[in-house]
């Protein structure tokens, strides 16, 4: 199977252009969804307070029983959240961004547990005093005594384990098959935690409101991971019945993993998006790596250009044809529909060009388009030919730059130089992390707004 076809069918849908599609990613739509979070917080909390009953305050460790039982509903609450942003639910994602929900899930993870950990301990003090017992004693006669506790003790383990695994410098260290099979442990913390929570909570016993409520939570959340998952992942890839046709060499360690498929058109894919792949093999089929698109859909094949940067992507250079995959996603709101202007910049650097080329593509025909990227040297040019035929149809500028992050720097200045009217222009930007930090930091020294800045990373 000859890659120039891919692109061949690509040109042609350059050519005629795309319809615009109405954007869905907006400040407005991220300001809604926070709002509606926080009211759910709100009444969270407010049905934690209502259900105390306030002569218990002024008995022995009142005010600590209490103050544990409200902050268990805050972590529990917050907990939910972060699993629902990791939920990939396809409308979510495409008007928040997946790099909001990155953000927001970094942020108020620690403050899950944070909560939690004060509700342990607030709730020990409380219990203890009551009993006029020790602290460590009474902590002894929670695990034991009452139902749920010990498992609700290992749920948060779990979910401590999974928070510890994220930090930056063990996220490092730690290979992404360890990392991703740590997390599916947070699942079984929940649903500990679940147990604990309708089995020995005070404010539920005698108040319907507050049990259906936190019941529909629950609920709500666990068909979220179900559906979207599980459920959604599966039927597509039963659908589209994906499997390999070609692996073609790009350049030293990447290669292009053409993919054929059925019903193709059915795939809600936008340029600039990615996919989770799981290869459907021996050892593999358990874990799914993200990817991002290289090429459309062009009715029959998917393409994506990987570099080896671990055990999975080197093992997708030595795929045979024929080999079945599966797909999850596609997912991320990198995409056309996120401009707000009719000028675009692109900038990539490495591997990173790989979504602006499928984005690139995307972009209605219309669009003033200025792609700039960056590589150490010749021979680490990716999509090099393809890039360069996608901005001559387009009647598009082209920055090539050869050298290292201190040869060519991507500064204000050069960026400037390059484009001289890039505050005008909604700005893409993918690459390695301290590529992206330093343009980032460079545009935004220029005075772009926010809004017209548009990056992502791979999480969850």
């Amino acid at each position: 199977m000859d890659d120039t076809l891919t692109l061949n069918r690509m040109r042609t849908a350059v050519r005629s252009g795309r319809t615009a599609r109405r954007p869905w990613h907006s400040e407005r739509s991220v300001d809604l969804v926070a709002a509606l979070a926080g009211l759910g917080l709100g009444a969270s909390i407010a049905l934690g307070v209502t259900a105390q009953k306030w002569s218990a305050l002024s008995a022995p460790g009142g005010w600590f029983t209490a103050g544990g039982r409200i902050t268990g509903l805050i972590g529990t609450y917050l907990m939910l959240l972060v699993v629902l942003m990791a939920g990939r639910v396809p409308i979510v994602e495409r008007t928040l961004g997946h790099d909001v929900l990155v953000r927001w899930h970094r942020k108020l993870a620690p403050w899950t547990l944070v909560f939690i950990a004060a509700h342990i301990v607030l709730i020990t003090i409380g219990y203890a005093q009551a009993a006029k017992s020790g602290v460590l004693h009474q902590f002894a006669q929670l695990l034991t005594s009452y139902t749920g506790m010990l498992a609700a003790t290992v749920g948060f383990l779990l979910l401590v384990m999974a928070a510890v695994t994220s930090a930056r410098i063990a996220k490092r260290r730690m290979r992404y098959e360890t990392w991703w099979a740590v997390h599916l442990y947070t699942y079984l913390g929940l649903a500990l935690s679940f147990s604990h929570q309708l089995a020995t909570g005070v404010m539920f016993l005698g108040h319907p409101v507050a049990r259906v409520f936190w019941t529909a939570l629950w609920i709500g959340t666990a068909g979220v991971v179900l559906v979207h998952r599980i459920l959604l992942p599966l039927w597509r890839s039963l659908l589209h019945q994906f499997r390999v046709v070609a692996v073609v060499p790009d350049a030293p360690g990447v290669v292009s993993v053409i993919m054929e498929g059925k019903r193709l058109r059915l795939l809600p894919i936008s340029g600039g998006q990615f996919i989770q792949l799981r290869i459907l093999k021996r050892g593999l089929w358990w874990q799914a790596h993200p990817y991002s698109v290289s090429a459309l859909p062009d009715g029959r094949h998917l393409r994506i250009t990987v570099r080896d940067l671990g055990d999975h992507s080197g093992s997708l250079a030595r795929l045979k044809p024929g080999t079945r995959v599966a797909i999850e996603g596609p997912y991320g709101a990198f995409t056309a529909d996120s401009r707000k202007s009719d000028r675009v910049l692109l900038i990539g650097a490495g591997v990173g060009v790989t979504p602006l080329r499928s984005l690139l593509e995307d972009l209605p025909r219309h669009v003033d388009t200025v792609l700039v990227t960056r590589n150490t040297d010749e021979r680490s040019m990716i999509l090099r030919d393809e890039l360069r035929q996608l901005i001559d149809i387009r009647d598009g500028e082209l920055h090539e730059l050869i050298g290292t992050r201190n040869q060519v720097p991507m500064s204000e200045r050069t960026l400037r130089r390059l484009v001289p009217d890039i505050t005008k222009r909604d700005i893409y930007i993918c690459g390695a992390p301290g590529f992206t930090t330093n343009v980032l930091r460079s545009i935004r020294a220029l005075g772009i707004p926010e809004e017209h800045i548009h990056h992502e990373e791979f999480a969850f």
